[in-house]
């Protein structure tokens, strides 16, 4: 076998980078936060994307408050889902650089205030590519809030090289 052939051969055993549908929040998925404003031990910052309905994130009083969600890859968000409570004005900001500098603002919404529900917000993502996104609770209904969960649906695009 010449070298040719055998370098078209390996070629065609590697597997490409799969690029599947995930939610690309979820701490399985190798998802991280890496910084939040404000903590609690009993309802820290990783809870967010623990898949855990009956845990969360609580802000400590004070506005604005933020977190940044890293990614440990190139993404592309095309759905986001944020279920939180009582919180106001959220701003999410992304970066598809290294580290987490960089950002850009990407969505502001007035979220709608659900007294004793959580509030479900779906946001369709245009021009979702990241490597970080950073959540920043401007305002709230009341001195605290906190956020349950957020998904996003999308595609893993290239790992961090």
């Amino acid at each position: 076998m010449s070298s040719a052939e055998m370098g078209l051969n390996l070629l065609t055993r590697t597997k490409p980078f799969e690029m599947r549908k995930v939610d690309l929040c979820s701490s399985a998925e190798g998802t991280e936060v890496i910084l939040a404003t404000s903590s609690d031990e009993k309802h820290p910052p990783e809870n967010i994307i623990d898949g855990n309905p009956e845990t969360f994130w609580t802000t400590t009083g004070m506005f604005p408050q933020e977190f940044i969600i890293c990614f440990h890859k190139h993404v592309k968000i095309e759905k986001l889902v944020i279920q939180s409570y009582l919180v106001r004005t959220l701003r999410i900001e992304k970066t598809a650089s290294k580290e987490p500098f960089d950002f850009e603002q990407w969505v502001e919404k007035d979220l709608i205030h659900t007294e004793g529900q959580l509030q479900n917000e779906e946001i369709v993502a245009r021009d979702g590519y990241a490597t970080f996104l950073r959540f920043i609770i401007v305002s709230a209904f009341d001195h605290f809030a906190s956020v349950h969960s957020i998904s996003a649906e999308g595609l893993a695009v290239s790992t961090l090289s």
